[in-house]
């Protein structure tokens, strides 16, 4: 730790309106630099790329291939869709110097649209998926929340593409169970729920709520959903009929952002089964047809000979935005508590007599072994106050604390504290490599 760049804020940022903006600030994960656009420091950086890796393990086990698009796109795409024009003020439009009309990416429909149509004519290449993980832009006219809402935001965009509607549907399945299981790998309870399909258009949409009352907006759902089970990493993505099955279990009980809160089927649902709440949109996933291979003319020839204009779908997953909402839903009163998937440390080794030589022995030991054994650990070799350390090490929220003071080295013990539950244990110092052993 004195040597890494964790600069701790003592006390909470005035500027900071909710907890994740709060401790993102104090645990010197981020820093502001403009309105909506924030640097993320070594801590920050970390999580979100655990947030990151998740994300492209399961788009990758559920069939999607990663590519990366430019975050400066030409508005001729934008004009050729037909939404150049109706996006509205978020959209960043700029000027080049040969004064051609660009924009900062706020989405990236039309251009993968392009690419499909560049290299695809046949029905035989699909089913396909693309996706990317990107910055991108949009000039929200009141960004808040830290990284919540900011308008330089990490982005996850999926893009499907199918001959017809029920391939496309089976293509909103798959994805539908990758996110299942990539919030879930992320130690969230996210609940899919019927929403609107705003400007990106489409008759099909879903997003993803965790429940928080810190939420940004009212959610209503069916208990059951607390209880339902995430699907295995071994599914069968190619089973269309298993995908479809996990889909239907998870779309039959009632579960609608307020936008779209129909309260005569809310009546229906039993009064002890009711549940609303607030709620933290962490992911959408959108079929909508043709919207954009009908007018990029984005089509390929079928098994009939005859040219089809494919059917798409978009599924978004803000990196950026889980980092917060993962601290929203995952707190108390000392500081961020990461689930062990995200974490940016796993284990926080704390030396609590730096230069006592018994102390230092014991933690070099344990800090070489444990990393070795693929254990991600940061040493708090520093020469603060006990307080302090503890102080920090529950700030920014490791699952696990190895305390390494000079009355437990002479009896051969550390303490071991569980920063989730709070619970403490003595141990012996040997015992450590069983607990933190070998990552299987």
């Amino acid at each position: 730790m004195s040597r890494f760049f964790l600069p701790i804020l003592k006390e909470n940022p005035r500027e900071a309106e909710i907890v994740s903006h709060r401790l993102m600030l104090r645990a010197g994960m981020i820093r502001q630099q403009a309105a909506g656009s924030f640097s993320w420091l070594p801590l920050g950086k970390r999580v979100l790329d655990k947030v990151c890796q998740i994300i492209r393990e399961e788009q990758n086990r559920a069939g999607a291939q990663e590519i990366l698009m430019p975050t400066i796109q030409s508005a001729d795409l934008w004009i050729e869709s037909g939404r150049y024009n109706d996006y509205g003020k978020e959209m960043l439009r700029i000027r080049d110097r040969q004064d051609r009309a660009m924009l900062y990416g706020p989405t990236n429909e039309e251009m993968v649209t392009d690419i499909f149509r560049a290299y695809v004519r046949s029905y035989k290449d699909l089913p396909l998926n693309l996706y990317h993980i990107q910055w991108k832009f949009r000039d929200e006219v009141r960004p808040r929340f830290g990284v919540m809402r900011s308008r330089e935001f990490l982005m996850k965009d999926a893009y499907s593409f199918d001959l017809d509607y029920e391939g496309a549907r089976a293509a909103y399945n798959r994805m539908f169970v990758a996110y299942l299981r990539t919030f879930e790998r992320m130690g969230l309870k996210a609940i899919p729920m019927r929403a609107d399909t705003g400007p990106i258009g489409g008759d099909l949409s879903h997003e993803f709520i965790i429940l928080a009352s810190t939420g940004e907006s009212a959610v209503f759902c069916h208990k059951d959903f607390l209880d339902l089970p995430v699907p295995p990493a071994g599914i069968d993505f190619d089973n269309d009929e298993e995908i479809g099955g996990v889909v239907a279990q998870w779309t039959e009980p009632y579960a609608a952002t307020d936008e779209m809160h129909d309260e005569a089927a809310w009546a229906g649902v039993p009064e002890d089964k009711r549940l609303a709440a607030r709620g933290i949109e962490v992911g959408h996933i959108f079929h909508f047809g043709t919207k954009y291979s009908k007018p990029m003319k984005a089509a390929v020839t079928g098994p009939d000979r005859q040219e089809h204009f494919v059917s798409m779908g978009s599924y978004g997953i803000g990196p950026s935005r889980l980092a917060a909402a993962i601290i929203e839903a995952s707190h108390d009163e000392n500081g961020i508590i990461w689930p062990e998937g995200v974490a940016p440390f796993e284990i926080a080794l704390i030396n609590m007599k730096p230069g006592d030589r018994d102390c230092d022995r014991v933690c070099e030991e344990l800090y070489a072994g444990m990393t070795s054994a693929g254990r991600e650990v940061l040493y708090d070799d520093t020469d603060s106050r006990a307080g302090a350390k503890f102080a920090t090490a529950d700030l920014i929220g490791l699952p696990w604390q190895v305390i390494v003071g000079p009355r437990g080295v002479a009896a051969g013990e550390v303490e071991v504290k569980s920063r989730a539950t709070g619970e403490r244990e003595n141990l012996p110092v040997s015992a450590l490599a069983e607990r933190f052993g070998a990552r299987r």
